[in-house]
Formats: C-alpha cells, structure tokens, sequence
C-alpha cells in the first residue's frame, strides 16, 4: 500500500523526503511548493473576503478562492501521483541486459515508463501555471495588507513550476521517441518561459508596492 504523503505530517514528509527512499523526490516536493505557494495566494482572499472595503472585487475574490482551493487540492494529489509514476521506472532501470533479448525487452519497458513519468511534474507544470495567473488576480484585487504573501506565494509557484521542468526533462533526455520527447519538452518550456516571466512581474510589481517604489 503506498504512502499516503500529502498526509504526512511536515516533520515526516522532511524525513522520508532527506532519506534514501526513492519517493517522494523532486517531483513531490515541487508539487508540495505549488501548493503552498496557492494556499498563500488563497490566504490573500480570506484576508479581503467580507470588508467592507473590497465589496467592489468581493465576488471576484470568493471565484479566485474557489480556483485556488481546486489547484492546492490537485497539487496535492501529484505528489502521490509523481511518486507512483516513478516506481516503476525506478523497477526498469533495473532490469537486465545480459542478452540481447533482455536488452529489447528493457528499451521497451524503459520507453513506456519514461512517458509515463513525464505526465506528472507536466501536470505541476500546469497547475503551477495556473497558480501564478490567480496570484496576479490576488495581487491586483486583494488587501495590500497581506500583498508580501502574494509574492512568497507567488515565487513559491515559480520554484515548483521550475523544479517540475526538471523532472520533466531528465525523462525526455533518455527517450529515443525523439519527436514525443521534443514536443513535451516544448510544452515545457513553454511553461516556463510565460509562467515565469508572469512570476517575475508579479513578483516585482509586489515588491515595488511594498517599498513604495
């Protein structure tokens, strides 16, 4: 039965994330980022809900809530995703290649799983991708009081988005479907380059406010 590791309280995720256990690894990690990075985006919301204030952006700010809710709740979920995606690539890379059938037969098997694997840090991709546009929603119509919290929520999004990417590519790096493998990769870095320069403005236009600059 598999670990259920988005339950795990944060002093054992810590621990079996610093141990020698093949999962959770960079995948989970980032996913768990995602989805503290969105709760404190989402937190931003609660702090602008019901003042008087804000009446004007109230409804937008309950719809971003329940956007932010869905995604921290999906980042969540890849983190057991990614760790399931990964065993059994961990199980291929293992097997034999004494003969030339078993070499075959391990090609194959590593080709599937490889594919496999690049699903679930894509996906963190995507819901980072997500994440960081609802923190520039949060950042334009939220409490100024809380506005440090979007660009920690914020950056937090861009790391996870960034460290997914790897775990994308180190899969793509080892395939011979070569035009599977450029495409995802393509979609990658696609993420990475309009999501992350999203991330930045966001980010500085957060830090210019605060400072007053």
């Amino acid at each position: 039965m598999s670990t259920d590791f988005a339950n795990l309280s944060c002093q054992d995720f810590v621990d079996v994330l610093a141990s020698a256990a093949p999962v959770p690894g960079g995948g989970g990690a980032s996913a768990l980022a995602g989805a503290l990075g969105m709760a404190l985006g989402n937190m931003v919301g609660a702090l602008t809900v019901g003042k008087p204030k804000y009446a004007s952006v109230e409804a937008d700010i309950i719809a971003l809530q329940a956007q932010a809710t869905a995604l921290q709740d999906r980042l969540l979920q890849l983190i057991a995703t990614d760790a399931a995606a990964f065993e059994p690539l961990a199980q291929a890379y293992r097997l034999p290649t004494d003969t030339e059938e078993q070499r075959a037969h391990k090609a194959a098997v590593m080709e599937d799983c490889l594919r496999a694997a690049c699903a679930p840090p894509l996906a963190i991709m995507e819901a980072c991708a997500q994440a960081i546009e609802l923190h520039e929603q949060f950042a334009a119509k939220g409490t100024p009081l809380a506005l440090s919290d979007v660009g920690v929520g914020v950056r937090f999004c861009q790391a996870a988005l960034q460290g997914a990417s790897l775990n994308v590519f180190i899969n793509t790096a080892a395939m011979t479907d070569r035009a599977w493998a450029e495409a995802t990769e393509a979609r990658a870095n696609q993420l990475l380059a309009e999501s992350g320069n999203m991330a930045d403005n966001v980010f500085n236009d957060v830090s210019r406010r605060i400072r007053g600059q």
